[in-house]
């Protein structure tokens, strides 16, 4: 039986602290990022975290014009659209996050197959901040 919490709190606790963790299956091995309380694959409740590299490749990607209101509030929209895409991690599962350091309105900075690396951004002010997982481009 499970001992630890894994919860999308818990996930969000560890990107408040810079790291990508993922969710590992101790029962089949099956690697999952982000939180899993049981495996999808084998239905075992014992998981454990794992620290992901956050290194992938970009697998899809759009640009997003009209914006959720969080984005608004961080300064996204019609006239300053983002982007969003699906990363694949080196280490196997795939994961979304928004697209950092490029030019959205160059089509020819982004594109499927790009490597990427997590980073992480911080918004909101007081009780209000808040860690989200993006990604920008390798070096």
């Amino acid at each position: 039986m499970a001992t630890e919490s894994f919860t999308y709190a818990d996930f969000t606790g560890w990107l408040a602290e810079h790291k990508l963790m993922g969710a590992r299956c101790q029962s089949c091995g099956a690697l999952y990022a982000e939180a899993r309380p049981m495996c999808p694959d084998c239905f075992s409740d014992d998981m454990a975290w794992e620290q992901l590299s956050g290194h992938g490749k970009l697998a899809a990607f759009t640009t997003v014009y009209i914006a959720p209101t969080a984005m608004i509030e961080a300064g996204y929209g019609r006239e300053n659209p983002y982007v969003t895409g699906i990363v694949a991690l080196d280490e196997g599962p795939s994961i979304s996050g928004q697209v950092v350091g490029v030019d959205v309105k160059d089509a020819r900075q982004v594109a499927v197959g790009m490597p990427l690396q997590a980073t992480f951004l911080t918004r909101g002010e007081g009780d209000a901040q808040r860690t989200f997982l993006a990604f920008e481009p390798a070096d």
